[in-house]
């Protein structure tokens, strides 16, 4: 759906000095949003070398090794948000960096329909260490909680991420849900042929 446009973003980290990087980590994320339109995120509560932080982002992780990208996007969501989902296209592509820990991220971006909640399958750390819970949002709602969170250093580099990703995901889910408005037919009126003789 919509070939050839994908995001692209090289962002650079901002917030610490670069010293070197020692590994890349590619990732795959997903703005999911259910049939009411509310999207899905969660809100992480660190307290760690990038110091002390409450954040918005959006469900994902590290791919497994000879794990394709979408099989890695449907593992996450179950584990973070107990979502089972349908993926409708890919967002794009955002390479971005971590100077604090050497790391370069490769984040793949889908846009998906969340199809059903159940339980979470969050880690021993994603429960103790960053509190991980998941927060349902209105598109308003989040680009506020985005701009909330940039209060923080790793704050702004996650909204300088995610935030455009956010909006080009809106973009899509406003042309798909045209393109399902110009297409659906027209309702068949059944005129009513009582006799009244």
């Amino acid at each position: 759906m919509f070939d050839g446009e994908e995001l692209r973003l090289e962002l650079q980290d901002t917030q610490w000095p670069f010293s070197a990087v020692d590994h890349d980590r590619l990732i795959a994320r997903a703005v999911a949003v259910d049939d009411e339109g509310f999207f899905y995120f969660v809100r992480a509560q660190r307290d760690d070398e990038f110091g002390r932080a409450t954040l918005i982002e959006t469900s994902g992780g590290g791919v497994e090794e000879g794990e394709e990208l979408e099989a890695a996007i449907r593992r996450e969501l179950r584990e973070e948000l107990g979502a089972e989902v349908e993926i409708l296209c890919r967002i794009g592509t955002v390479s971005d960096y971590y100077n604090l820990i050497r790391r370069h991220n490769l984040n793949h971006y889908f846009l998906c329909r969340v199809r059903s909640v159940g339980e979470k399958k969050l880690t021993r750390d994603e429960i103790e260490s960053y509190h991980l819970s998941t927060l349902r949002l209105r598109f308003g709602e989040a680009v506020a909680a985005y701009d909330k969170c940039a209060c923080t250093p790793l704050g702004r580099l996650i909204a300088n991420r995610e935030l455009p990703v956010l909006r080009r995901a809106k973009e899509l889910l406003d042309r798909i849900e045209a393109e399902r408005e110009r297409t659906k037919k027209p309702e068949t009126r059944v005129a009513d042929h009582t006799d009244r003789g």
